[in-house]
């Protein structure tokens, strides 16, 4: 589980997807969170939960599955670009964001920012599918960062669409301070809201 408090911006070394497979392998600059990561250990990279597989000199490689590479942004990454990275949350530690699993439900893109004195504000498209879980004041995680909503697109809006708001630490710190109008992001909707429709899809019926 993580929070969607990055820990740092790394940096894509390399990806490939070998020949006649459906999957590829990410090797990244991580010289904060690759600090007590082991084989094995989970890392939240642009808000997806990928597991490392080899850690060396502050580089982290991990693999990613050909279903990552369709339902998310990591298949469009070069070497290069900047990612959000999060490490796993340890028990008992404080939870600063929101409850976030690192399975991103959809992708959106970019549709402008408008700056503030203080902050700014980002309005991204969001797919028709998971608009109904977006409220505001309720969370959600773009490219792995734990946003509360400010505003959302009325139900019946052509193009679904939600707001947040970024103060600079968040603009400074992450990859959405670098972010143009229509490049893709991330989405993960909040887990409880999922949750929510699931039980009463089932009409308070119980088990047998």
């Amino acid at each position: 589980m993580f929070t969607g408090i990055i820990a740092e911006k790394g940096s894509v070394i390399e990806i490939s997807h070998p020949p006649g497979t459906d999957s590829g392998e990410l090797v990244l600059e991580a010289p904060s969170s690759s600090g007590g990561l082991e084989p094995g250990g989970s890392l939240a990279v642009n808000g997806v939960c990928l597991t490392a597989t080899q850690i060396r000199h502050g580089q982290v490689r991990v693999d990613v599955m050909g279903e990552t590479l369709q339902r998310s942004t990591i298949g469009g990454l070069h070497p290069g670009d900047e990612v959000n990275l999060e490490r796993c949350v340890p028990a008992g530690a404080r939870l600063d964001g929101h409850v976030v699993q690192g399975h991103v439900d959809g992708v959106g893109t970019l549709l402008e920012r408008r700056q503030h004195p203080q902050w700014q504000l980002l309005r991204f498209t969001v797919p028709d599918s998971l608009a109904r879980y977006i409220a505001p004041k309720g969370s959600i995680a773009v490219d792995g960062v734990s946003l509360t909503v400010t505003d959302v697109s009325d139900p019946d809006a052509g193009q679904g669409w939600f707001e947040v708001g970024l103060i600079p630490t968040t603009l400074d710190e992450t990859r959405l301070g670098s972010l143009q109008p229509e490049d893709p992001v991330n989405l993960e909707v909040d887990v409880l809201a999922k949750y929510t429709e699931r039980l009463l899809a089932f009409g308070g019926r119980t088990a047998q």
